[in-house]
């Protein structure tokens, strides 16, 4: 695997991107792991956890900015053959919030589910400010180099 590996999409903010972004992640994701060879790790675990955050990720760009976002970016990349990055980008300057428990009823609760899932994982969410005004939603998780036998 080469040292950095990166990977964007941007994509409309509407209901049906977020099917989208999940495929796009998940492919890329598998043809990186195709490209270490059968001896790579396996990664299935891993894969499954980013497609779930990339589902919620892409789902709050979508529903929380209220239309003031016309697309958001997803961001895949591998830095050094030990971390994976997967942020999801929107130009809504509003930053995610916990909500109070009598606001959230049905729903909210999607980033403590996600930063559960990275925790889980030995990663951690973040955010960062996008150029924009806007901000991007980031998870990071271990992505183990493989190990090579032979000469």
């Amino acid at each position: 695997m080469a040292d950095r590996q990166e990977a964007t999409v941007t994509l409309a903010s509407t209901p049906a991107s977020v099917s989208r972004a999940r495929r796009y992640v998940t492919g890329v994701l598998a043809e990186w792991a195709r490209a270490e060879g059968p001896d790579g790790p396996d990664r299935t675990d891993t894969v499954e956890t980013v497609r779930l955050v990339v589902s919620e990720l892409a789902t709050n760009a979508v529903l929380h900015t209220r239309g003031d976002s016309p697309t958001f970016t997803v961001d895949v990349l591998v830095d050094d053959g030990l971390q994976l990055y997967v942020g999801v980008t929107d130009s809504h300057p509003r930053y995610p919030r916990r909500l109070p428990a009598a606001v959230q009823q049905d729903n909210g609760r999607g980033l403590v589910i996600v930063r559960w899932l990275a925790a889980e994982r030995g990663g951690r969410l973040f955010f960062t400010p996008a150029e924009d005004g806007g901000k991007t939603v980031w998870i990071r998780l271990p992505w183990s180099v493989p190990v090579r036998t032979g000469a």
